[in-house]
């Protein structure tokens, strides 16, 4: 419950920001352009974002019920009340897993090579139970509409920025406004990109509880989440890019600089393992 309002607050707080954006650099007007812009941008990105990811990772669909990720990703969706979503194999060496689609009816599950032959059946289960919670709790279309929020708030201080070069930065006197310029062009797009993370680090810890949940067993999960922290260092993911890092279990693109701790998709991973063995189930 606590992850839910936390991710409610935020979600205002991201819109806020790209209005308060758009009245900054066009007053009324720009607070509408902004609004339909983030409009059109979520649109696009809840119809296409899961064929693209999919090709981008070469993802070839599982059609075999005696595969292992089929049965077990059939066995899990039934255990959550969710339609049986689309089960793909990613050829990696890499151990990784997401799930992705525009609803619960139009979901997908992907996982690496590399994961099926890392973990156990029961470490597997949690993992698929983890991506499948994300289904439930509507996770991508959150993340979507959180990342393209930020994405067009970026755009428009890059525009900003931009604007500045060829003599923009002037109110209606004629005076210099570089402080709302800095505000608009470096400030506001550190501050949704921080916000958008705090976002989709809130949704692991849901994901990783609601999993336990659905399969009443927490260990399974713990257990997988340990192998995959070592395993990430010896079998790094090549394919894809960062920008997709906030769809997968674990981070495959993670750094360990303290940037990189607040510029995080995901939460500690010691963290997320102490949550779910506290759980006591």
């Amino acid at each position: 419950m606590m992850n839910q309002l936390k991710t409610v607050i935020l979600l205002a707080l991201l819109t806020a920001l790209l209005l308060f954006v758009g009245q900054l650099i066009g007053g009324y007007n720009g607070l509408i352009i902004a609004g339909i812009f983030a409009i059109i941008m979520n649109f696009g990105s809840y119809w296409f974002s899961d064929k693209i990811v999919l090709a981008m990772y070469r993802a070839k669909e599982v059609n075999d019920q005696n595969h292992e990720l089929y049965k077990i990703t059939k066995e899990v969706s039934e255990k959550a009340k969710v339609p049986m979503p689309k089960v793909y194999v990613i050829p990696s060496d890499a151990s990784n897993a997401f799930a992705t689609g525009r609803s619960k009816n139009h979901a997908a599950v992907a996982a690496t090579e590399g994961i099926l032959k890392l973990l156990s059946i029961e470490e597997l289960e949690g993992v698929i139970a983890h991506e499948i919670a994300h289904v439930k709790n509507k996770d991508i279309l959150i993340s979507t509409v959180a990342g393209t929020i930020a994405g067009v708030i970026s755009y428009i201080a890059t525009m900003a920025q931009w604007a500045a070069m060829f003599g923009g930065g002037r109110d209606r006197e004629g005076n210099n406004n570089i402080l709302s310029l800095l505000l608009l062009a470096i400030v506001t797009p550190i501050i949704a990109t921080i916000i958008q993370l705090a976002i989709s680090r809130s949704r692991e810890y849901l994901a990783d509880s609601t999993g336990a949940g659905i399969i009443k067993s927490s260990h399974g999960l713990a257990s997988a989440l340990e192998k995959l922290d070592k395993d990430a260092a010896r079998h790094p993911l090549r394919l894809g890019n960062e920008a997709t890092s906030h769809l997968f279990i674990s981070n495959p693109f993670r750094g360990r600089s303290l940037m990189a701790f607040f510029y995080s998709t995901h939460p500690p991973m010691e963290s997320r393992i102490k949550k779910l063995r506290q759980m006591g189930f």
